[in-house]
């Protein structure tokens, strides 16, 4: 009798571990657990990010445009994953972008991999998959509410709206659906930029501006004003001077040329490519290649109370061209320091910032670029443009300042160790330590023997 209880008994015991196991495995079907057990978490959302999507009222909508060779869309599913488990009402649409190549134009996916974001009526558009840039894209999509940009017309302007090559019209749509509302500023019929306006936008004037659009232009600046001017190699001189002398910068003369562009293939010296840029906010993580047709270099003549940093440069290949440029004979093109030319590299971007003169502004921003043409319809789509174009707006209307996610890389990833020391370990795991497992076995197989 008490070995049949002792059977039953180890039979419950092994029916109640199978009916455990199981549970467990019906369990994990149903629910799911993970723990990061990484320094500083940093496989896990911040706390920053998970208050972002806690502020999200209704479902958003990721679509990628990635392409389904490669493991690309691996990547992207299983970031967003993160995302996802906070907020399951968060869902990821897939589509190849080789199918409808020219709505990817007109979507200005450029990029593989790119991302559109939706959420009440609003979107945003990502080209680089960053914790940073996601949150960043969500927090302006809650915001909602339109930035007024108005961009200065009736001087031979780029036109915001404008279909034509030279014209800003696909950009600036684009920005429309960023949650930017764009406005004409045209000073025959306003003598003062209106109030509530966010930026300004002065883009490449090809005729010269009345005095009294640049006084207004001025003394906007000076009242705390944002202001994004793009100007050209032919338009260095219409009437803006006052304007560039409250920013402290000078457009220097001639055209901007690089000898290194042939190496990409480039027949025109006046193209200047980038694909490192300068450390600053606009350019902070940015790899992307971009494309300037036409570019003025320009000089810091006076800083005053302004914070100014350069974030695109010319190549030391690079100066600016005095002479006209036939490009049927790109070999007659020649640096010519007696003529006044000037040997790059050489600053065509400038940022600008200092504390608002205005009370209801905490800081005011500018931007200066030495080219217009990298945002029109014609070359937004080469490269990274737009997403330049993009980081600009953003910083002019302070959104780079939305979320600040701090670093959270792992600590002490390097080991740093001397030759000496190097050389010591190696003999100890090739000699020291087969020497002493074999001291070890024979010393147990000499105890074994004298029992």
């Amino acid at each position: 009798m008490q070995n049949m209880f002792r059977r039953l008994d180890g039979w419950l015991f092994a029916l109640l571990l199978i009916l455990a196991v199981g549970a467990l495995g019906y369990l994990s079907t149903r629910f799911a657990h993970e723990t990061d057990w990484t320094a500083h978490g940093r496989i896990s959302l911040s706390a920053e990010s998970r208050a972002v999507l806690a502020q999200l009222t209704g479902p958003v909508e990721i679509v990628s445009y990635a392409n389904p060779q490669g493991d690309l869309r691996q990547d992207v599913a299983g970031f967003l994953q993160r995302y996802q488990q906070v907020k399951p009402d968060l869902s990821l649409r897939f589509v190849d972008p080789q199918l409808d190549p020219a709505k990817m134009r007109a979507l200005g996916i450029t990029v593989d991999g790119a991302l559109i974001l939706r959420y009440h009526g609003h979107e945003q558009r990502l080209d680089e998959l960053s914790e940073r840039s996601l949150t960043n894209a969500l927090e302006r999509l809650i915001r909602g509410s339109d930035r007024i940009v108005a961009f200065v017309s009736g001087d031979g302007e780029r036109r915001a709206d404008g279909q034509a090559n030279a014209d800003l019209g696909t950009f600036t749509t684009q920005l429309e659906g960023r949650g930017v509302r764009v406005v004409p500023l045209n000073f025959a019929q306003v003598t003062t930029v209106p109030q509530h306006t966010d930026l300004v936008v002065l883009a490449s004037p090809s005729l010269a501006l009345p005095p009294g659009a640049v006084q207004a232009l001025v003394a906007y600046v000076q009242n705390g004003g944002n202001l994004l001017w793009m100007t050209e190699p032919a338009n260095d001189d219409l009437g803006l001077k006052p304007l560039a002398a409250t920013l402290g910068v000078h457009v220097l003369p001639g055209v901007l040329v690089d000898g290194s562009g042939a190496a990409l293939g480039l027949h025109d010296p006046r193209m200047i490519t980038l694909g490192a840029y300068p450390l600053h906010s606009i350019t902070r993580d940015f790899t992307l290649t971009t494309l300037f047709p036409q570019v003025s270099a320009l000089a810091l003549v006076s800083q005053g109370d302004w914070a100014v940093h350069s974030f695109l440069r010319s190549s030391a290949q690079s100066w600016t061209e005095f002479h006209p440029i036939d490009n049927s004979k790109p070999s007659d093109i020649r640096f010519d320091a007696n003529a006044g030319e000037l040997k790059g590299p050489l600053d065509f971007g400038f940022a600008l910032s200092r504390l608002s003169p205005s009370p209801d502004k905490s800081e005011q921003r500018a931007v200066v670029i030495g080219d217009g043409d990298f945002l029109s319809n014609t070359f937004l789509g080469n490269g990274g443009n737009r997403a330049l174009g993009e980081r600009v707006f953003d910083w002019l209307l302070g959104d780079d300042k939305l979320v600040d996610l701090p670093p959270r890389g792992a600590p002490d990833r390097l080991l740093q160790i001397s030759q000496n020391d190097l050389d010591m370990v190696s003999i100890g795991f090739v000699l020291v330590l087969p020497l002493l497992l074999l001291v070890i076995g024979g010393l147990i197989v000499w105890r074994r023997r004298r029992r």
